[in-house]
């Protein structure tokens, strides 16, 4: 469909107490911020973006409802 991402994501399970989020965030952050680590991200094909749990979860939503438009639009149902 035009306009649709297929991308992939990583984060914390839900429930993981805000603290350790906090800190993996942080050594994330922290790693992506190497210029050598991210090339060599890139160079794997990756796109490496740093960002804030709160952001995190505002993309998470935002996937969630655009997936749930493209089953719906395609009657997909589970079996």
């Amino acid at each position: 469909m035009p306009g649709y991402d297929a991308s992939g994501c990583v984060g914390a399970p839900r429930g993981t107490p805000p603290e350790i989020v906090d800190r993996l965030n942080k050594a994330i952050n922290a790693a992506l911020a190497d210029p050598q680590f991210k090339a060599r991200l890139t160079s794997l094909g990756y796109i490496a973006l740093a960002s804030s749990p709160a952001e995190f979860g505002n993309f998470i939503a935002e996937e969630t409802e655009k997936w749930r438009r493209v089953i719906k639009f395609a009657g997909i149902k589970l079996d």
